[in-house]
């Protein structure tokens, strides 16, 4: 099927959110019994670990890691956000640098200044929503960032959405206590694709749609390490405790540009996979054999793939056997993990 569908359902009695592209599965959410990251704990400092260049925290979900020393001392209560999902034996990771984020405001209690996407080019509509934001901000010495979605959206959602995050914003910064306390809970799958999958997209509710519109058999899919590739070419997509090692594989492809084209064809494609699998951490790719000479030209396909894809990773470079690394950050959990 053609076009964009955000498919709203439940998995094994979880909230769940798919993202369809032309018929195939682009993005896919889903709830798990972790604390979801965006939760904003009022959090107690216990011992700094100076080694590490951070602190532990106490929180109501168990114990917080913020790498920030300075200013800090053991007692003190401070408002810290949930970055990601924590590995496991390890604490959640944290930052004190909070974000109120929706569909088209991103308030930014510690960064004061009104921003817009730098993704709107348009003079007379970056203009507009100045006036919008200086508007909804008169006052307020908190910080706005206006979404690249604003470009599609009336001015009277964009205003709504800035006051119902400023006002969210003031409520949770502004609450005193001397205990730990979960202060507001991040966003789950279906509040996320409305605020995050913003492209106009058919919405489909019905229970039992992702049987229907071939969500469930593209998980399927996704619980296996093989990969098709474009031109007969394989990824083969493996989590290990330390790292996930991704192998590429020309297939029967014998030419001379095979490995080549199966490298780029797994620039293509990683992306997409890692975020659907939820992997992140330290990725290991062993590429097909191609000449020095094209890696940087694979360097660049990867790297424009994985700035659209949303979710911060490091390149980190090329190893002395030829394998090439990536630092992920774990934004989701493993699938295999929440579907069990």
């Amino acid at each position: 099927m053609k076009g964009r569908q955000i498919i709203l359902d439940h998995l094994n009695g979880r909230e769940a959110a798919a993202l369809m592209v032309d018929g195939k599965l682009h993005d896919f959410l889903i709830d798990a019994d972790a604390p979801r990251p965006g939760t904003i704990y009022r959090a107690k400092a216990l011992k700094p670990m100076k080694g590490q260049g951070g602190i532990f925290l106490e929180t109501p979900d168990g114990n917080a890691f913020l790498r920030q020393i300075k200013g800090i001392a053991p007692g003190d209560m401070l408002n810290v956000q949930l970055t990601g999902y924590a590995e496991e034996g390890k604490a959640l990771p944290v930052t004190a640098k909070l974000l109120f984020k929706s569909r088209y405001a991103i308030v930014t209690p510690d960064a004061p200044g009104l921003n817009i996407s730098r993704q709107i080019r348009e003079d007379d509509t970056r203009d507009e929503l100045m006036l919008i934001a200086k508007d909804e901000m008169q006052g307020n010495d908190m910080g706005l960032i206006l979404r690249s979605s604003c470009v599609e959206a009336a001015s009277e959602d964009i205003a709504e959405d800035i006051r119902a995050m400023a006002a969210l914003a003031h409520s949770v910064v502004n609450e005193a206590g001397n205990t730990a306390e979960t202060l507001t809970e991040g966003d789950g799958p279906h509040v996320q694709a409305w605020r995050d999958w913003a492209e106009p997209a058919d919405v489909v509710t019905e229970a039992g749609s992702f049987e229907t519109h071939g969500v469930l058999e593209a998980l399927e899919a996704l619980q296996t390490a093989e990969v098709r590739l474009s031109g007969g070419a394989k990824l083969y997509i493996e989590p290990t405790r330390a790292l996930v090692a991704v192998d590429v594989n020309t297939g029967n492809d014998g030419s001379l540009a095979a490995g080549l084209k199966a490298n780029f064809a797994c620039a293509k494609e990683l992306p997409r996979q890692l975020r659907l699998r939820g992997l992140g951490g330290q990725i290991v790719l062993d590429l097909a054999p191609m000449p020095k000479k094209d890696r940087r030209g694979f360097e660049a396909s990867l790297r424009a793939q994985l700035k659209a894809d949303g979710i911060d990773t490091v390149l980190a470079g090329w190893t002395p056997l030829g394998c090439y690394e990536l630092q992920r950050k774990r934004a989701r959990l493993p699938l295999s993990e929440v579907l069990t």
